[in-house]
């Protein structure tokens, strides 16, 4: 996606999160452990929706609004589930991910982890170990993801 829209995105994400933290952190909600292993669900759901190229899944997960940043480019809702539904993007199942992390803030949660990633776009091999940031928001009782950022990192020995 676009480094300008990218970082517009992110800039106006940080302020909600300041505000959002402002009125109240979540924390001292008893509610945090169901929200953080709903949050981890739909991650995993997620993952196995692009692997088995349900984009109905898919839809449910992703905000109309959403933008993700990855290695192949920046994507709208419309164009991942576009890029599944032709066969652009393909992933391979299992994916083996590392330990999630899960911060609220009211309506809104950042998720973070990493995962060993086999795939391709457009026939081009993206497979590595990527590190990921995922944005939640909470509209209207439900959790959606708004954006993404996705790198793909060598890792050293």
């Amino acid at each position: 996606m676009a480094r300008n829209l990218h970082l517009g995105a992110f800039v106006l994400i940080a302020s909600l999160l300041a505000v959002s933290q402002m009125s109240g952190d979540n924390s001292k909600n008893g509610g945090n452990a169901s929200v953080e292993q709903t949050l981890k669900q739909m991650e995993n759901d997620w993952g196995d929706a692009v692997g088995k190229k349900d984009t109905a899944a898919l839809d449910k997960i992703l905000a109309d609004d959403w933008v993700g940043q990855y290695s192949y480019g920046p994507k709208t809702k419309a164009q991942i589930l576009a890029d599944l539904k032709s066969g652009n993007l393909k992933a391979e199942l299992p994916q083996t991910s590392a330990e999630m992390k899960v911060r609220l803030f009211g309506d809104t949660a950042i998720v973070t982890g990493g995962d060993d990633f086999k795939g391709s776009y457009k026939g081009k091999d993206i497979s590595g170990h990527e590190i990921w940031t995922d944005i939640f928001v909470k509209r209207n009782g439900r959790w959606q993801a708004v954006a993404s950022q996705n790198t793909t990192v060598t890792i050293q020995p």
